[in-house]
């Protein structure tokens, strides 16, 4: 774990009203809770808000978290000249994307508890080493 929030991945999220949208913005929200990684605002970067922008910009590790194939999160990060260091796309890993429709709580909890694995593992510190978030 990092000893400051400052040295913590951001994370985005897609946050649409499908499933597989509402399961994205459910995973970052977890990594923020147990303190894996800082959710910030994913609409404030497409909209151009500044302090939003500029914190995407930073140079932290950024992930973004996609429900589908859109990539709505990536692409509002794009608007911004800001590429993830890792991507997620929840329907690579078989979330379905079901419109007016709850996601599953289980399978939410089980990507979301693989990614703050893999985040764990890739900032644990190994001398001489820098870590790289592998992207799904």
């Amino acid at each position: 774990m990092c000893a400051k929030r400052s040295d913590l991945p951001l994370v985005y999220s897609c946050s649409g009203c499908s499933s597989a949208a509402q399961m994205a913005n459910h995973i970052a929200l977890s990594l923020d809770r147990s303190g894996a990684a800082e959710m910030s605002c994913i609409a404030g970067v497409g909209g151009g808000v500044a302090p939003l922008v500029k914190l995407a910009q930073s140079g932290r590790v950024v992930i973004a978290i996609d429900g589908c194939a859109l990539a709505c999160a990536r692409q509002c990060l794009s608007q911004q000249g800001v590429v993830p260091d890792r991507h997620v796309l929840l329907n690579e890993l078989g979330v379905r994307k079901k419109l007016h429709a709850d996601f599953d709580r289980a399978e939410a909890g089980a990507h979301a508890a693989q990614l703050e694995r893999d985040i764990a593992q890739a900032t644990a510190p190994v001398p001489g080493s820098t870590a790289t978030l592998p992207n799904s």
